[in-house]
């Protein structure tokens, strides 16, 4: 409820007036101490008196951003809404330049731009010292004249974005506000009319003009001084002119390097997004290598032990045939070596029987020869 617009506030420029402060500075507004216990239960009367006590000005300091007490009382404003009287007092106050200066603030903020333009613009005139908080937290010294030129002619201050306002020479040229007077055309009207009546003086003594200076003032400098004065009015309105000019092109300059930034940062994140991308590649490229070299190591190691498998496997085969041949006992052989015999034994005598059942062996050679013929022919052989 404490942080809540007044019921009975009008919209500013189509939006709710705490709006106009950006919602992260809103937040940490609502969450500092001075807010809490000094802006509390403020009304437009009380107020006055808080603004009396400050002693800087500024947005936000510290690591933390932490708010100034000026930009509490800026966003009480905008939570009670006060009147534009009350507003006008405090611009129109001389003896508190922090008052002036925080009713010029608010101004700027929800004011029409002609009442900017008519209410500020005096302001030029104040040369009085102010202490501004910087945002690392220590002070500098600015002046009241300055402070009205940054609120017209910069869109950011005191970490707040300020609304856009029209040129004025577009105001003029519409008609709903006046050509600016300066204050120094009175002082410049003043050394006129002492420089006049110097030469009036002058010009009785030597007894020449009388006619035209009878009327105290010669026509002739008349139209010099009202040449002056035209002379100086638009010397005022091309200084406006030029002001709005280098306010656009210093905006424009800004937006074209915040663009110029913008595409650094696409360009800086397209070259890391790359430098990324080849790094991934290398990692994996060296991951496969890695890989293929594991695969290849684990391929020679099986190999390995397949060879040394098989030489085992040959080797134990090989021992084992020796152990084979070495095992048999000298009866055994010669036992095996008997049966050999006598198995060959019966061969020796089938063959021989043979033989001699075929008759071809013979002594006689001639009845050896008849009986391989009569073997041939299969007849039985000749028994002599």
């Amino acid at each position: 409820m404490a942080n809540r617009t007044d019921p009975s506030a009008k919209s500013i420029r189509g939006t709710n007036p705490q709006n106009l402060v950006e919602k992260i500075l809103r937040s940490k507004i609502y969450q500092n101490t001075y807010w809490k216990e000094q802006c509390f239960g403020l009304t437009a009367e009380t107020l006055v008196d808080k603004a009396m006590e400050l002693d800087h000005l500024g947005g936000t300091f510290g690591g933390n951003r932490k708010p100034t007490p000026f930009m509490c009382l800026v966003m009480k404003m905008l939570q009670i809404q006060p009147e534009k009287d009350i507003v006008v007092e405090f611009i129109k106050n001389d003896d508190y330049k922090y008052v002036r200066v925080l009713g010029a603030f608010y101004l700027r903020l929800t004011g029409t731009d002609v009442d900017i333009y008519r209410y500020l613009e005096p302001l030029y005139n104040d040369y009085r010292k102010l202490r501004q908080k910087l945002s690392d937290g220590n002070y500098a010294l600015t002046h009241v004249d300055e402070v009205i030129d940054e609120l017209l002619t910069n869109d950011y201050s005191c970490d707040i974005a300020l609304p856009r306002v029209k040129k004025r020479l577009n105001l003029e040229t519409a008609g709903t506000l006046e050509p600016r007077k300066s204050v120094l055309e009175d002082d410049f009207e003043e050394e006129e009319e002492k420089e006049d009546n110097d030469q009036l003086d002058d010009g009785l003594e030597d007894g020449g003009y009388e006619k035209d200076y009878h009327h105290g003032r010669s026509p002739t400098r008349e139209r010099d001084r009202d040449r002056r004065r035209d002379s100086y009015r638009h010397r005022d309105r091309d200084h406006d002119r030029d002001r709005d000019y280098d306010r656009d092109r210093d905006h424009d300059r800004d937006y074209d390097r915040e663009r110029g930034r913008g595409r650094d940062r696409d360009r800086d994140r397209d070259r890391e997004r790359d430098r990324d991308r080849d790094r991934y590649r290398l990692r994996e490229e060296k991951e496969y290598g890695r890989d293929r070299e594991r695969e290849r190591e684990r391929e020679g190691r099986e190999r390995d032990r397949d060879r040394e498998r098989r030489d085992r496997d040959r080797r134990r085969s090989t021992d084992r045939k020796r152990r084979g041949r070495s095992s048999i006992s000298p009866r055994r052989h010669a036992v095996e070596q008997e049966d050999a015999g006598t198995r060959a034994e019966p061969k020796k005598k089938k063959e021989k029987k043979e033989k001699k059942d075929d008759g071809t062996d013979h002594p006689d050679p001639e009845i050896a020869e008849a009986n391989r013929i009569r073997a041939s022919l299969g007849l039985k052989p000749l028994k002599l």
